[in-house]
């Protein structure tokens, strides 16, 4: 195991039956890429974490110096897609997800969100204490293992007809949320 990961489990540790205060970043950097709705994207992958956890996980909305879990809009020269790191709160464990908007080269804004959205749930993923997986099927999965990058976003992108189904679609697979369930225990 790395030692990200060991401190992110230990973060999740922490989590039992928890309300998690979190804060995403509004887009008031341009140059990250962020437009005003991937906050809201944000958001959303942290919803889906919470529902997934059948009560176990109540995220709060929080400022910045108090948010155990932060969402933070990366630089483009800062890593591929995203990166979550363990930080200190208050005496407390928390994570800071790093994410960076990549431009799809396509003119689709839903794959564009959909890419955004993706590298949230995957990098919280992370801040909940989940490693990476060899299941393409899995949010968790890791292209280290191989796999085809453009198709792994585009068959969530499938699914959309338009922004708001991003919400309805959690992208999280049954082995995603047992792994969840299993982190929480």
């Amino acid at each position: 195991m790395t030692k990200k990961f060991l401190l992110s489990v230990s973060f999740a540790l922490a989590l039992h039956a928890a309300d998690l205060s979190y804060w995403v970043e509004p887009c008031t950097h341009k140059e990250t890429g962020c437009v005003a709705g991937d906050v809201e994207l944000g958001r959303w992958a942290l919803e889906a974490w919470q529902n997934a956890s059948n009560g176990r996980i109540h995220f709060v909305a929080a400022d910045r110096d108090h948010a155990r879990l932060r969402i933070v809009w990366a630089m483009p020269e800062e890593g591929l897609y995203g990166e979550t790191v363990p930080i200190e709160v208050n005496g407390k464990p928390g994570a800071q997800v790093n994410v960076r908007i990549v431009d799809s080269g396509s003119n689709d804004p839903l794959l564009r969100d959909t890419i955004v959205y993706l590298t949230c749930l995957h990098e919280s993923g992370h801040a909940l204490g989940l490693a990476h997986t060899r299941d393409f099927a899995d949010i968790m999965y890791s292209f280290q293992y191989g796999g085809d990058i453009a198709e792994y976003f585009a068959r969530y992108r499938r699914k959309l007809a338009r922004r708001e189904d991003i919400r309805k679609n959690s992208g999280l697979s049954a082995g995603d949320r047992a792994r969840l369930l299993e982190a929480l225990r």
